[in-house]
């Protein structure tokens, strides 16, 4: 979903890098001055340096928006940087030694032609820019799920002849959820390369028309929205029983899901009416601990209760860089009360090296 420019943003039309990539967002202030404007923050957890890893950053190819009839000025920012300045001096100045950098899916209703040019322009240009920065960055393939015969397909050219590290997903796919069984090959095939599935919301599209006013309300509620519907059925359809091994990552913390969990416990015993049959191999919370998510959730307090849930060895930094969700991904973790120096290890660094194959 396009989502258009808004006042505070500004849109960098002649900078895109020499990949292709475009880096959507919003200025980001200082950090946009280059190289020249500081040098890269080293992060240290007590006393060492920790290679971090952002699992969560954001950027789009403009000819592939072009074969979807899409702008790049349509785009949040869309602060476009070149990779030697703006892109890694922001980078520098957080403290994020590595990006794990995916495109939104905006091509789940286009035909299978299109999709397969959009995909193949996308994953090309990813993995030529992480060629170019191997110390800087990694990348997420992008699939065309409306067809999973040929995201499969899509997956294995990413992840074997491009070295991508696993793939990047809607919430849902044009109204299709992940757990129809149509999509159990692509499941399978993720779970035989063992490689990570980044799921990123795209709102809740049925519900837009209570959404509009002010507060943007269609990101800031519908998208941990989206993500809690598409985790819940991929739990309740026993999806994850069927494939034990799948490993997936949630932006923004999971959505609404880890912090309510307990009730999903309670729904079938409540209800059972509402029993299909699925016989689930243990309580839906205990699911959340096979799984991933970022630590986008901005208090001290979100992020104990986060870790509480989920296990603090289930969470990684995710920036949503570079729109400016968060002041300061490194330090939300580093400051937060409650966590030793092993689990901080983890969260910044450690998980994510092991879960995109990064050597630290």
């Amino acid at each position: 979903m396009a989502i258009r420019n808004t006042d505070h943003c500004r849109t960098y039309h002649d900078e895109i890098n020499d990949d292709g990539l475009i880096f959507t967002g919003c200025n980001m202030g200082n950090a946009a001055q280059g190289p020249a404007g500081g040098r890269r923050r080293q992060v240290l957890v007590g006393g060492k340096r920790v290679k971090t890893i952002d699992v969560h950053a954001h950027c789009v190819v403009a000819e592939a928006l072009a074969l979807l009839g899409m702008k790049v000025e349509d785009q949040r920012g869309p602060g476009i940087g070149d990779v030697g300045s703006r892109r890694i001096a922001e980078m520098d100045e957080q403290g994020i030694d590595i990006e794990a950098l995916s495109i939104n899916p905006t091509w789940y209703r286009a035909g299978r032609d299109v999709a397969v040019e959009v995909i193949r322009i996308q994953n090309d240009k990813l993995a030529e820019h992480c060629d170019n920065h191997p110390d800087r960055f990694v990348a997420f393939a992008s699939v065309a799920l409306q067809f999973p015969d040929l995201a499969v397909e899509q997956l294995v050219h990413g992840v074997k002849k491009l070295g991508l590290r696993g793939a990047a997903v809607g919430a849902s796919v044009a109204g299709a959820e992940f757990s129809d069984p149509k999509f159990h090959p692509f499941w399978a095939k993720a779970e035989e390369l063992g490689v990570l599935i980044f799921i990123h919301p795209q709102s809740t599209p049925q519900l837009e028309p209570r959404f509009k006013g002010n507060g943007w309300l269609s990101n800031t509620i519908g998208n941990p929205l989206d993500t809690t519907i598409a985790l819940s059925h991929l739990i309740f359809e026993g999806t994850l029983d069927r494939f034990p091994g799948l490993k997936i990552c949630s932006a923004h913390g999971g959505g609404y899901l880890p912090s309510y969990a307990p009730r999903s416990d309670q729904s079938l015993r409540v209800a059972p009416e509402m029993d299909t049959g699925v016989k689930l191999k243990k309580k839906p919370t205990e699911y959340l601990r096979q799984m991933y998510f970022d630590t986008l959730v901005f208090t001290d307090e979100a992020l104990r209760h986060l870790a509480a849930e989920v296990g603090a060895s289930q969470l990684v930094i995710g920036t949503d860089h570079p729109i400016p969700w968060q002041a300061d991904s490194v330090n939300h973790i580093l400051n937060a009360p409650g966590f030793s120096d092993a689990e901080k290890r983890a969260m910044l660094s450690e998980t994510a090296a092991k879960l995109l194959g990064i050597p630290l």
